[in-house]
């Protein structure tokens, strides 16, 4: 699927999203044509809405595949409102790990397979900085941006 931050891999399985992925421009991307799978069909849908500034919660049927850690950080990662981030400390602290489970927070959210429905790209440093993203800054920065109305927020997010 084509969007505003380059090509994205869709898939689904049984019923459900379990996989929203960046693709390199050049990658050769072979989503099912529209018409084939309803849901994939809503979820371009829903997704060129959220691109469009015309939704803010996604209404999918998704399933992760992952370990008991990382299906817990992604399930925290979903309850980050729209416009708003969190750092991996914070998330962390929420799920009650020790301190110092940052790094371990970062790497299970590098493998979230759904991105933008499960929104890892609302995690940033402690300080406010773009740390991280398996889709690269740039798209964690334009995805930040988009969601805040095209500003960073506040000056410690200098985005």
């Amino acid at each position: 699927m084509a969007s505003p931050v380059g090509p994205m891999r869709l898939a689904a399985d049984e019923g459900a999203i379990i996989q929203i992925l960046f693709v390199e421009p050049d990658a050769r991307v072979s989503d099912p044509a529209e018409g084939v799978d309803p849901l994939l069909d809503e979820a371009r849908r829903q997704l060129g809405r959220y691109f469009a500034g015309e939704l803010r919660e996604f209404e999918l049927p998704f399933a992760t595949r992952g370990t008991t850690f990382q299906r817990s950080v992604w399930s925290e990662l979903a309850k980050i409102p729209f416009g708003a981030t969190s750092s991996y400390g914070e998330i962390a602290r929420r799920l009650g790990l020790p301190m110092g489970a940052s790094r371990a927070v970062g790497t299970a959210n590098g493998a979230n397979p759904i991105a933008i429905v499960i929104p890892c790209h609302r995690v940033i440093g402690a300080d406010g900085k773009l740390i991280g993203y398996a889709g690269g800054l740039e798209r964690k920065r334009f995805l930040l941006r988009h969601e805040s109305g095209g500003q960073p927020q506040g000056a410690l997010f200098a985005w």
